[in-house]
């Protein structure tokens, strides 16, 4: 197999590999360091989302309006909210997880396309998939550690969040950040010190999902401890996750 961007050959044995292992973790959280992972790859901007989980009350404005702005099809989502029960009777507490695109630093996606369809944006970090090029053949879907993008069956191109980039190019936030009614997210350039999602990064515990795959995601999470049953358990904790995606195995 040939890899698009750098013309070297991928042995198929490490390929199969490399997706079976991404599949294999859990969606666990941890504390990440700081600075950003996209100011250590030398990425000059990289735009990112900081979810203050003390915030969010679950209305799903946020998952309602990214479908109403793409026109999402039914059965399908780039953006979810999921209920996390956690904790041991009586102290036991119910929160939610909204999950995207972590728009990664170094993106499990971009490394198994086959057609170049899906890259990194130079000019913001952005991963994107054209669905022109795009052939359909899922291994986006098996390499990537965040199962928030899906094949849409319009298209029959990888389809996923894209941070709004229509709306982002006129200096408006992403769809989601505009609805969401309690003020849980924070849209901006992760490498801009002066802005606002920088500072609250700066300023709070912050973790990421599954750190383990090494893709340095670019959407943090204040308050989201253990947001996976597999995590929880090593940890002795107990945690229910509910999703609300036709498909409840979650990745």
């Amino acid at each position: 197999m040939n890899d698009v961007e750098t013309g070297t050959t991928v042995n198929r044995r490490d390929f199969l590999k490399e997706i079976t292992a991404a599949t294999a973790v859990g969606a666990g959280a941890a504390i990440m360091p700081k600075p950003s992972q996209a100011a250590i790859t030398g990425q000059k901007t990289q735009l990112g989302m900081l979810i203050d989980l003390r915030r969010c009350i679950g209305c799903h404005a946020c998952s309602v309006s990214c479908k109403a702005e793409f026109d999402v099809p039914l059965g399908a989502t780039r953006a979810l909210v999921e209920y996390v029960e956690k904790g041991d009777y009586p102290n036991v507490t119910r929160n939610f997880l909204p999950r995207l695109c972590n728009q990664c630093s170094q993106p499990a996606c971009v490394d198994v396309c086959p057609t170049g369809a899906t890259w990194k944006r130079k000019e913001d970090g952005v991963v994107v998939v054209d669905p022109d090029i795009c052939i359909g053949c899922k291994y986006c879907l098996h390499a990537w550690p965040y199962d928030a993008r899906f094949i849409n069956l319009e298209t029959g191109a990888a389809d996923k969040c894209d941070f709004c980039q229509h709306r982002v190019s006129k200096g408006l936030e992403p769809s989601c950040v505009n609805a969401c009614i309690g003020g849980a997210r924070i849209f901006g350039d992760l490498n801009d010190p002066t802005s606002e999602i920088s500072k609250k990064i700066a300023t709070n515990p912050v973790t990421v999902l599954r750190p383990e795959q090494g893709t340095g995601p670019n959407v943090y999470y204040i308050a989201a401890d253990y947001s996976d049953e597999h995590t929880a358990e090593a940890n002795g904790r107990y945690v229910r996750v509910d999703t609300h995606r036709r498909h409840q195995e979650r990745g």
